[in-house]
C-alpha cells in the first residue's frame, strides 16, 4: 500500500495520536533490526487515519503503512468499544486473511501484510500493517490488469472445492456470512437474500420489490446460474479480491505491474468479480471486462454471460446503497440523539 493518500476535509474519529508516535506494539511487529525514523500522516477519511513509518533496516531504508479506523466503519485501526470489540478484531482478521491468501499465490499483486493487533499504550485502537508500496496516480493498465485479475481466478482455486469463504468478511461496514456451499446457485441466492433482507431493513418495505422477490429467487437465479454447473457443464471456485473497483486498485511506482489491496475474498464464480466493473460510477469498466474475456474465456452457456454480470451488479449495488445508507454502522446508530 502506499499511493493512495487519502484528502478528507471533515472530522475522522480515529484520534491524531494514533499517528503522531509508533506504538510499542507496532515497533514489536515491525522486523527485527529495525531502526524507526519517523512517522507521517498519508491521508484520512471518515474513520480512518493512514501513516507511513520510516524506518531502516541493515542500513536500508524501508518504509511502512499503517492505516487507523473506528470500529463503526471496519477499518484497519479500529476504536473499539466494549461491546463490539469481538467484532472489529473479527474484521481485522478478515481482511489481514484475505490479503495474504492472495500473496501467497501472487506476491506481486499485493502488497505483503506485516501484522495486526493492539495498540499497547492505546488499547482501544487496534492496527494493521503491511509494507509501503509506491503507486502511480490513475487507473491500472488495461493491459495488463485484467491479465493479472484473471491469472489470479485461474491460479487460486477453492481448497475443497466448494464456494464461499471459512470467516466473516466485511464490504465496507456490511458483515457477508459467506458459508461453504456445494454449488455457485445455492451460495449466491442464499448470500443474495440476506443482503436483499438488510436493504429492505434499512431503506423500508418495498412492494414492488417484495413483488419481484418471488420470481426473482425462484426463476432468474436458477435460469442464470444452474446451467453453469448442469448439462456437463462446471465452473471452479476461484479466489476473488471481492471489491474491485477503481479505489481498491493501483499501479506499482517501482515495478509498473498491477496492484490491489483492501481485500474481502472469499470463493466465488470467477465471472462475479466483474460485476462491480458494470458499475456507472467504476472507472474500471467495461473495456477492463472486454480485456478480461481475452484471458479469461466466458463460462458456458457463453450467451448468458451479459445477463449473469447485470446479476452480479445487482448485488453489489445492494451493497453499495447499504454502505451509502449507514456509513456510521451500529456506533453511529447508537450515537444519534433520539
Amino acid at each position: 500500500m502506499g499511493g493512495e493518500h487519502l484528502q478528507y476535509a471533515g472530522e475522522v474519529e480515529v484520534p491524531v495520536e494514533a499517528i503522531q508516535t509508533v506504538d510499542p506494539a507496532v515497533v514489536k511487529s515491525l522486523p527485527a533490526g529495525c531502526q524507526i525514523k519517523g512517522i507521517a500522516a498519508h491521508g484520512a477519511i471518515s474513520w480512518t487515519r493512514i501513516a507511513r513509518i520510516d524506518t531502516t533496516l541493515n542500513g536500508e531504508k524501508q518504509s511502512f503503512f499503517i492505516k487507523g479506523g473506528h470500529t463503526a466503519s471496519f477499518a484497519d485501526l479500529t476504536i473499539l468499544t466494549t461491546a463490539y470489540g469481538d467484532q472489529g478484531k473479527r474484521i481485522l482478521s478478515g481482511e489481514h486473511l484475505c490479503m495474504n491468501r492472495i500473496h501467497d499465490v501472487m506476491p506481486d499483486l499485493v502488497p505483503k501484510t506485516i501484522a495486526w493487533g493492539s495498540y499497547l499504550d492505546m488499547q482501544e485502537i487496534h492496527f494493521f500493517l503491511a509494507e509501503f508500496r509506491p503507486m502511480k496516480d490513475g487507473l491500472p493498465d488495461i493491459e495488463r490488469f485484467p491479465a493479472k485479475m484473471a491469472e489470479l481466478h485461474r491460479v487460486a482455486t477453492s481448497p475443497d472445492g466448494r464456494f464461499g469463504f471459512g470467516i466473516t468478511t466485511f464490504h465496507g461496514n456490511i458483515p457477508i456470512e459467506h458459508g461453504c456451499s456445494d454449488t455457485w446457485e445455492e451460495y449466491f441466492a442464499r448470500t443474495t437474500k440476506a443482503l436483499l433482507k438488510l436493504e429492505q431493513e434499512a431503506q423500508g418495505p418495498n412492494d414492488e420489490i417484495q413483488r419481484l422477490m418471488v420470481p426473482f429467487f425462484s426463476k432468474v437465479i436458477p435460469r442464470l446460474l444452474r446451467p453453469l454447473e448442469t448439462g456437463g457443464r462446471s465452473i471452479q471456485p476461484s479466489l476473488i479480491h471481492g471489491d474491485l473497483w477503481h479505489g481498491n486498485a493501483s499501479t506499482d511506482g517501482e515495478t509498473g505491474m498491477p496492484i490491489i489491496f483492501d481485500a474481502a475474498s472469499f470463493y466465488a464464480h470467477n465471472e462475479y468479480e466483474l460485476g462491480v466493473w458494470r458499475q456507472p460510477w467504476n472507472e474500471i469498466s467495461e473495456p477492463y471486462r472486454a480485456r478480461y474475456y481475452e484471458h479469461f474465456p466466458k463460462s458456458q452457456p457463453e450467451e448468458d454471460y451479459d445477463d449473469r454480470n447485470m446479476l452480479y451488479a445487482l448485488l453489489i449495488k445492494c451493497m453499495r446503497d447499504l454502505v451509502e445508507k449507514f456509513p456510521g454502522g451500529l456506533e453511529g446508530w447508537e450515537a444519534t440523539p433520539v
